[in-house]
């Protein structure tokens, strides 16, 4: 298969599959946007992996590693779309191909059921499963200061990682998981758990104090990770500002109203992600 039927097809799986993503991606230059689409297609595909809740753990632990195994030599396998797309990617950008194998542990760590104690403990989960990519995609973007801009990236998957854990609350709760950390649980007196009837038995005002907490966790680190925006291109700054934004005004919804976030998964009409997108594409002016 040819790069640029491969690349057609790994932005195929961003416009289809990447909902917020590809709002921020739409707006690199053609190189850099199919290069993005092929590290988005391939972190997809292990996040599909690690979410097939229908799957038995074992085989999905095997399909990861036969994932990592096919990462190891991306020109072995010319019939897989993502897996050439990504293999020329990587050799017109400094991509940090390793960076995905953490991607790996931290979806290995969802099949094995693994729950945080602490937040140092959440935090190695979400710079695994988002830190990560932030790395990938800083190698697609480049920089004139990686010593400092890799940290920062780092930092901003995070940020977007605790959103989605505070934005997935009941979701993963019904398949069984909680990833807040458990001294934080107790610190506020929550347990998360729910009746027969699906609500939350905890108090509701410590419920929203947690919530609370948990987001302004989140802000901090986004804080740091928009660091990263002076360090890159107009067009990658605009992007990764797109991407960062839509997760921030999320987590500003979820502020607002906690216990709501609780019951249902907070999102943002296409109208609004739009609007994200270009006032960060007219608001990165150098």
């Amino acid at each position: 298969m040819d790069a640029p039927t491969a690349y057609r097809h790994c932005e195929n799986v961003v416009r289809s599959q990447a909902r917020n993503f590809s709002y921020g991606i739409r707006l690199l230059p053609q190189g850099k946007r199919r290069a993005l689409s092929a590290v988005y297609a391939f972190a997809r595909r292990i996040d599909d992996i690690g979410d097939d809740h229908a799957a038995p753990a074992a085989d999905r632990l095997a399909l990861l590693a036969d994932e990592r195994a096919r990462l190891a030599d991306l020109d072995a396998h010319p019939s897989d779309p993502v897996l050439v797309a990504l293999a020329d990617a990587a050799r017109r950008h400094p991509i940090p191909l390793e960076a995905f194998g953490e991607l790996i542990d931290g979806c290995e760590a969802d099949v094995r059921g693994e729950t945080y104690d602490t937040f140092d403990d959440l935090h190695w989960y979400c710079r695994c499963v988002a830190g990560a990519v932030g790395r990938l995609s800083l190698g697609v973007f480049g920089t004139p200061d990686p010593e400092r801009a890799v940290p920062r990236a780092d930092a901003l998957g995070v940020a977007l990682q605790l959103t989605n854990i505070l934005r997935d609350v009941r979701e993963d709760g019904l398949n069984g998981r909680v990833y807040l950390p458990a001294k934080d649980l107790v610190r506020f007196g929550c347990t998360l758990e729910r009746d027969a009837s699906g609500r939350l038995t905890d108090d509701p005002e410590r419920l929203a104090n947690l919530v609370r907490f948990e987001a302004a966790r989140a802000a901090e680190w986004y804080g740091t990770g928009l660091e990263l925006l002076p360090m890159l291109d107009r067009r990658s700054a605009a992007c990764a500002g797109a991407m960062a934004g839509i997760y921030r005004q999320v987590l500003r919804r979820i502020t607002t109203d906690p216990l709501a976030a609780l019951e249902k998964r907070t999102s943002l009409p296409a109208w609004e992600k739009a609007a994200v997108s270009a006032r960060a594409m007219a608001g990165i002016r150098r």
